[in-house]
């Protein structure tokens, strides 16, 4: 990743938004996009912050998963002081939703998820065969397409 930015005014507005373009209205959007375009250290930091974001959900969900399985075992082998052991797998599994929840509101994550899902239903549906493409709903194409 180059050590500088390519424009240092537009730089620091984007790294104030941690690199989050997604908030602002399409007409606002332009210039910071085309600086993105420009600036491959605007662009890897954004990479970066995003990566982070989905880690940050990821790991969530997967301690969510694993206090969950800890309280099914739980509840299943009946070991001494189960209460106890079923009140940190829920109290452990009630923090890790609290966390996912709050990374997916603060940060723009689920919507690049949601970008990269668009992206790739598009590619699959400019490779079916147009028999099949006939029959997926209209209303079901127009949200791929746009």
């Amino acid at each position: 990743m180059p050590d500088k930015c390519t424009d240092q005014v537009v730089g620091n507005i984007v790294a104030g938004w941690r690199y989050d373009i997604s908030g602002i209205a399409a007409e606002m959007r332009g210039d910071y996009e085309k600086h993105f375009a420009e600036c491959a250290h605007c662009r890897g930091k954004q990479r970066l912050h995003r990566a982070i974001d989905i880690g940050l959900i990821t790991i969530a969900t997967l301690s969510a998963a694993v206090f969950l399985l800890a309280l099914g075992v739980i509840r299943f082998l009946s070991p001494k002081h189960a209460m106890v052991l079923e009140m940190i797998a829920l109290g452990g599994f009630l923090f890790s939703t609290v966390v996912w929840v709050i990374v997916a509101v603060s940060t723009p994550a689920p919507m690049v998820v949601a970008h990269v899902a668009k992206t790739g239903a598009r590619a699959v549906h400019e490779r079916l065969p147009e028999k099949i493409r006939e029959r997926i709903p209209e209303e079901l194409t127009e949200k791929i397409i746009n």
